[in-house]
């Protein structure tokens, strides 16, 4: 049975995690990974050795979803800001199994600055992320995948605006 894979890719602060957390529910038999749950280390170092074995882990995860038969649609979420990082991640999957879904979540620089600042006053992100995430915007509009704009939207409506183009054959 082929399943669906969905990938959602954006910058940090966007809304990939809550809104991948409300379609989940929307989905039957539904499998949600967050790639951020498989590089929480401390220090977070990025060097080859370490980018390579987060792409391992992502892989051998997504992997072991699409081919449990308890599910039927696979959820990914990460940042994915260059089209190489998911095509790495989909060679080391390996071919099979599976229809590939993927978008971008983007939203307008002042909604993520105030996202991201609110965080960073909670404490749950450090200060630099959000130069990085700006940084990084723009370049998701050059990968050539559906956008969706979630600077007006609740991670519901986003869900449910996904839903819908994934229903309509649109994603």
């Amino acid at each position: 049975m082929e399943k669906d894979l969905i990938c959602i890719a954006g910058t940090m602060g966007v809304g990939k995690t809550t809104t991948c957390r409300a379609l989940q529910g929307m989905l039957p038999g539904c499998v949600f990974l967050d790639g951020d749950w498989c590089w929480d280390a401390r220090p977070f170092l990025v060097n080859e050795e370490t980018q390579a074995l987060v792409i391992r882990n992502i892989a051998f995860l997504l992997r072991g979803f699409v081919d449990c038969t308890a599910y039927k649609t696979v959820l990914f979420c990460w940042v994915l800001h260059e089209r190489d990082i998911l095509e790495q991640i989909l060679r080391t999957m390996g071919p099979g199994g599976y229809r590939l879904h993927v978008l971008s979540l983007i939203c307008a620089p002042e909604a993520l600055e105030k996202r991201l600042g609110a965080d960073v006053q909670a404490g749950l992100r450090a200060p630099e992320v959000l130069s990085r995430s700006l940084e990084r915007l723009p370049a998701y509009a050059a990968l050539g995948w559906p956008l969706l704009d979630t600077t007006e939207l609740s991670p519901r409506e986003a869900a449910k605006l996904i839903y819908q183009g994934l229903a309509e054959g649109k994603l």
